[in-house]
């Protein structure tokens, strides 16, 4: 996303807060670690007196968080966010949330397609869910006492793509899918750089309101492994995350809670609001589990990635401010 901004002009400066160190090399973003719950971005907030925040720390899934993890990560930063935004005098004039369609559930009595004012037709089953839950509610308070900002939040379908780690993702670059043994449910995918592409749209048009995004189309389990070349793994209906334990104690297999009604039942999502604000996919559901694949097999053959790039402080400093540097000099 930061890299996204960086190609924008009308971004005069960009700051990215984060508890992990940049993945990916950026030239005008600066970088401040801070707290899971990052208290800190009050002060931020303060001295640097920035007009917009996008909100995309939010953990959407479970796999090795604990709860007490997931809460600070999802609410309590949630809300020194807003606290920052929301004080007397704050700078900010717009808020962007990536949140998830996991508000919604996946239930058997669900609507085949949900729409943002759609509420969720089953009782909330896994705590992910309802951390998500809790922060878009604080959002919608937040946007209420605070008509004069503009606030995007995106919930956003089963990521897929070359940088992002997912269940889904890794059961597929191990080629081993759970399924429950009965069920081949429709699910949507939506590519990372639609994500970011999403991101950046509502950013940058300042586009207010609560959007679901997903790529066009909805396709079967059963196709996802067969397009990924993944084999199905069965599980039992009854207590499936039981019998699927070991392999996950061994790292063969991701199975969180929120993924066991998604294999069961799916979800659809309308993403009509976004197309009509002005939004242009790139890859349908289908398109974006195809390029995935494409890519895994690439890497397979190949027997490696991309190479990875560390963040050196030290280093962006030199290159950014010492005098020493010519600039405009690619290398």
């Amino acid at each position: 996303m930061a890299q996204a901004l960086e190609a924008e002009p009308d971004f005069e400066m960009i700051l990215g807060l984060g508890t992990n160190e940049p993945k990916v090399p950026l030239e005008r973003t600066e970088f401040v670690r801070s707290d899971q719950k990052y208290s800190i971005l009050n002060r931020i907030v303060r001295a640097t007196q920035v007009d917009t925040i996008v909100h995309t720390f939010l953990e959407t899934n479970s796999v090795n968080v604990s709860s007490r993890t997931l809460h600070e990560i999802n609410v309590i930063g949630t809300l020194n966010l807003l606290a920052a935004a929301g004080t007397s005098g704050s700078s900010v004039r717009q808020v962007v949330v990536k949140s998830s369609a996991h508000v919604y559930g996946a239930a058997e009595t669900d609507p085949t397609w949900f729409r943002e004012t759609d509420r969720r037709k089953s009782p909330v089953r896994s705590r992910l869910e309802r951390s998500l839950i809790e922060v878009e509610s604080l959002v919608r308070d937040f946007t209420e006492d605070n008509p004069h900002l503009v606030v995007s939040v995106l919930r956003f379908a089963n990521v897929l793509g070359t940088d992002i780690v997912t269940p889904t993702s890794v059961n597929l670059r191990h080629r081993l899918l759970p399924v429950i043994t009965g069920f081949d449910p429709l699910v949507q995918f939506i590519e990372e750089d639609d994500v970011v592409r999403a991101l950046e749209f509502v950013t940058k048009d300042q586009v207010p309101g609560v959007f679901n995004v997903a790529g066009a189309g909805k396709l079967p389990w059963s196709e996802v492994a067969s397009i990924s070349g993944a084999f199905l793994l069965p599980l039992s209906p009854v207590r499936p995350r039981t019998f699927v334990a070991p392999l996950c104690r061994l790292g063969l297999v991701q199975f969180p809670p929120e993924m066991e009604g998604l294999t069961r039942f799916g979800r659809g999502i309308d993403t009509t609001r976004l197309v009509e604000a002005g939004f242009d996919y790139r890859y349908t559901s289908a398109g974006t589990v195809d390029s995935f694949a494409q890519a895994n097999n690439l890497r397979r053959a190949t027997g490696s990635g991309a190479d990875v790039y560390r963040y050196e402080q030290d280093v962006e400093q030199f290159f950014r401010h010492s005098p020493a540097v010519v600039r405009g000099i690619d290398g």
